[in-house]
């Protein structure tokens, strides 16, 4: 009783507009979407065809986003590709360090990229945070191409050691929320994923607490879209238990084979939300249009394989198998277009085409 008239005796002691400050509670982050909410939303999709995009004229995000570098006209041209074939979604990776330099340019770049993919009828799934490649990001000019090097100028984001780094947090949570919070209502969004690939470049589960906070920060804004970030490997135990947990749409990574892949499809689905695979396709690995990508629509899975158009990325190129003299391989590793707009295998976009009633 004591207790409770101090506590009575100082409400009454503050001010009026701290009284009902006090009174008023924060909004409580949204949670995870119902799995019937997750398969009513899945279900007002088309049966969703796409690939990672990057314009062949940029070697990193940065590149791409920068103002100096960001190139409307080849992401319109290459886009018209994707448009040709019936894809309709594409997923386009993101960097804090553009949005850091210019936080309204990078924004209205955003826009201006979603206006030339709706005008092309493809969607977007935004990429926030990634593990993968080069681990010191810098912001300005960025490196010129390795000569047969897969992705030799990709930066992770935050980076290495930028993503240990609980200081850097006030900063991330900021850029989440703000690029978040621009476009939570727009259409032309289909899915937020989160973090690509978190505990790669030997990260382990280093990348847990950058993993949980955008995961916070997302819900806090609660986009009318779904936030999601793609199981890719079944030993980060953790960190799988985790994303499967807090993710509204289960996303995966899978550059097995037909048969292979199948498998993850089946016990992914026990989860019993809509699926999306949000990277396969290498050929060397046996991942191929022709047996993946008809088994995904028999199983109404997304499909998102990497790369589109080849370019700076130099994902032609398979991930451990340089060629320093830059001569082509004998088989892409990724990618479906030469520069020109002509198909790398006429009918791997034939196929596409075929199954996609274009």
């Amino acid at each position: 009783m004591q207790t409770k008239l101090k506590v009575l005796a100082l409400a009454l002691a503050m001010p009026l507009g701290m009284r009902v400050m006090a009174q008023q509670k924060a909004p409580a982050a949204a949670q995870v979407w119902s799995e019937q909410k997750a398969k009513n939303w899945y279900a007002q999709q088309q049966w969703l065809v796409g690939a990672d995009f990057i314009p062949s004229t940029a070697i990193n995000q940065l590149e791409m986003w920068q103002a100096d570098t960001f190139d409307p006209k080849t992401i319109d041209k290459e886009l018209g590709y994707a448009q040709g074939i019936g894809m309709n979604v594409m997923r386009v990776f993101l960097h804090h360090l553009a949005w850091e330099q210019d936080p309204e340019g990078f924004k209205k770049r955003m826009d201006q990229y979603l206006t030339i993919s709706s005008k092309h009828g493809v969607k977007t799934m935004f990429v926030f945070f990634d593990d993968c490649w080069n681990k010191v990001p810098k912001i300005g000019k960025q490196p010129e191409p390795k000569p047969g090097i897969h992705n030799s100028g990709w930066m992770q984001d935050p980076g290495q050691p930028a993503s240990d780094n609980a200081a850097n947090s006030p900063v991330l949570e900021k850029y989440v929320k703000d690029v978040l919070k621009r476009f939570a209502n727009d259409k032309r969004v289909l899915l937020w994923d989160l973090y690509n690939e978190p505990g790669n470049s030997d990260k382990g589960n280093r990348s847990l607490p950058l993993l949980k906070s955008v995961f916070k920060w997302a819900r806090q804004v609660n986009p009318s879209q779904p936030i999601s970030a793609g199981v890719w490997r079944w030993d980060l135990e953790e960190l799988n238990k985790f994303q499967i947990a807090n993710s509204d749409i289960v996303t995966y990574h899978d550059y097995t084979p037909e048969n292979e892949h199948l498998k993850t499809v089946q016990f992914l689905k026990m989860n019993g939300r809509p699926l999306i695979c949000t990277e396969y396709m290498a050929r060397p690995r046996n991942s191929l249009f022709s047996t993946v990508l008809p088994m995904l629509k028999k199983e109404n899975v997304g499909a998102i394989n990497w790369g589109f158009v080849s370019g700076k990325t130099n994902t032609i190129y398979a991930w451990d198998t340089p060629i320093p003299d830059g001569s082509e391989p004998k088989v892409w590793f990724h990618d479906i277009f030469r520069k020109d707009g002509t198909a790398y295998i006429p009918e791997e976009t034939n196929l596409i085409k075929k199954l996609t009633g274009r």
